[in-house]
């Protein structure tokens, strides 16, 4: 079997796959994207960085391929949908940089409070110059963390040590798990308020796009210090070189940018209070080891037949067991991703149900799918299948499993209930249907339901009364968006009732907004399966 290693890795790494019988590794750093789709039609397995883009037309071409391993955490190059609908794997090595991109992070904030880069080019230009490179110090200064996950974590750990007073705001974090890292856990608002330095550390999602923007930086402190090892695309560029420009934030460290590589007309470039690293956060060389080793021993384990390890789209079973247990998977993933895009932020616990034949298979690995789902939109590419639960623990979410032998009118059924702090329950049940399987959401909120668990959902509560079905009609014809299907439900008239729809596209902000603001509609929410 064949081993395409389009992006450079560890030496130790190619090594090992090398030493595998049975293996042939083709080594082909810096192909254009023509070329690795020429490469490709005879291949197994396939293992990149962050360079070599892995399209659904790749693996087109690509009759044979099983595997695609991410030497580190993002898999934003590799078309992930595309793959899991061809039952392909992918994987990363999600834990394989934390400490290295916390150092690095650490050392920005270092140089963002003491000018030592801007001082060490000035002695190099043979200049002797102290007193244009005074700084500031960390000691009893406020650090707000935005995204206490892992990273934010080991942050944290060092900016204690340094003696700062640490902040963090995390919307999933529990109250109770900030406090046992000694973290006060705070709004985004006091968080930015408060610091005199501050750090984000989430991933790049719909929900964090430019969550630091004009508005947010009017909200800091004057002289604030602001740093991004993250994902580019969380500060809003254009908004922090106006304040870089102006005084408002007295400095930056970036290492991460909206468009990589940085041009070389970026404005940054010319900014003197600002340290500017071409995405180094996993570029150590312990990290660059750990992290091919790690790719290259599990995707000779896939290539053998052996256990899946850190699938971003599959959990950590052998080739046969996955074949049974596909459509259960899809279908525990999508309950959950669904239940935490209906519920609130911060929930207390998870609780997974099961009833029929699931119970006589592995339902552990459909527990983690539900979790992963629940997790995809929250920690983005560093959750799968084997940290799902810890990802859980570190947001203080408990995780509660029960298998019913009740009788239900369905052959196999899961629930998924996310319980707030206040014990408010949001939940959803789902089955499979047809020969094939096919995930069917049965039940929200206790209001029984038809719905096809895929694409695209708007989910409206509203008071039972004559005429809602029509306005939400025109209201999303006006809007165009094309209604799939619809299904509706209610457990007394005149009560609440729910309508669950299908949609082809997403509704306008316009659109919502105006569902949202009818005194008869209770909850409106868009979910994206």
């Amino acid at each position: 079997m064949k081993v395409l290693v389009a992006d450079k890795v560890s030496p130790k790494g190619v090594e090992y796959l090398r030493q595998q019988p049975g293996l042939t590794v083709v080594e082909a750093y810096g192909s254009s994207p023509e070329q690795i789709l020429s490469l490709v039609d005879d291949v197994h397995a396939i293992v990149v960085r962050s360079e070599t883009k892995i399209t659904a037309e790749v693996m087109a071409a690509a009759p044979l391929l099983k595997a695609v391993g991410r030497a580190g955490v993002g898999v934003d190059n590799v078309d992930v949908e595309a793959a899991t609908e061809r039952g392909i794997i992918v994987m990363n090595t999600p834990s394989g940089n934390t400490i290295a991109t916390a150092e690095l992070t650490f050392t920005h904030i270092l140089c963002g409070a003491r000018p030592v880069p801007q001082a060490a080019g000035s002695m190099r230009d043979g200049k002797w110059d102290r007193k244009s490179f005074s700084g500031i110090e960390l000691f009893r200064k406020t650090l707000g963390i935005v995204g206490l996950g892992r990273i934010g974590s080991e942050v944290a750990k060092r900016a204690q040590a340094f003696g700062m007073r640490v902040v963090a705001y995390d919307p999933y974090l529990a109250p109770s798990r900030a406090k046992a890292m000694q973290v006060e856990g705070v709004t985004l608002d006091q968080l930015l308020a408060d610091s005199d330095y501050i750090t984000v550390h989430m991933p790049l999602t719909e929900a964090t796009q430019h969550m630091i923007d004009e508005a947010a930086l009017a909200k800091c402190k004057k002289g604030v210090r602001l740093f991004n090892c993250a994902r580019g695309g969380i500060i809003k560029e254009t908004a922090l070189l106006e304040a870089l420009k102006s005084g408002h934030v007295a400095a930056a460290g970036l290492d991460v940018f909206e468009d990589e590589p940085l041009s070389k007309e970026s404005e940054f470039r010319k900014l003197p209070n600002v340290n500017l690293t071409p995405h180094l956060g996993a570029s150590t060389a312990e990290a660059q080891e750990s992290v091919g080793i790690e790719i290259a021993e599990q995707i000779a384990d896939v290539l053998k037949g052996g256990v899946i390890r850190n699938a971003v789209n599959m959990p950590s079973l052998d080739a046969a067991t996955l074949k049974v247990l596909g459509p259960y998977l899809d279908l525990g993933q999508k309950l959950g991703t669904l239940v935490q895009q209906m519920g609130p932020q911060q929930i207390a616990s998870l609780n997974i149900t099961y009833w029929g034949r699931i119970i006589d298979l592995d339902a552990n690995s459909v527990t983690r799918a539900i979790q992963r789902g629940f997790l995809r939109r929250i920690s983005g590419d560093s959750v799968n299948y084997v940290n799902a639960p810890v990802s859980l623990q570190r947001l203080g979410i408990k995780s509660h499993v029960l298998k019913s032998t009740d009788e239900v009118d369905y052959t196999e059924l899961v629930s998924v209930e996310a319980v707030a702090a206040d014990g408010s329950i949001y939940g959803a049940k789902g089955t499979l249907i047809g020969k094939t399987g096919k995930p069917r959401i049965v039940e929200i909120n206790n209001r029984e339901v038809e719905v096809e668990a895929m694409g695209k959902l708007l989910v409206i509560e509203n008071h039972d009364q004559p005429g809602m079905i029509g306005y939400v009609g025109t209201l999303l014809g006006k809007d165009g968006v094309n209604i799939a299907n619809m299904s509706l439900s209610r457990n007394e008239p005149g009560q609440t009732a729910l309508m669950v729809i299908n949609l082809d596209s997403e509704p306008s902000p316009a659109a919502r907004a105006e569902l949202k603001s009818h005194q008869a509609i209770k909850l409106a929410k868009f979910v994206q399966l």
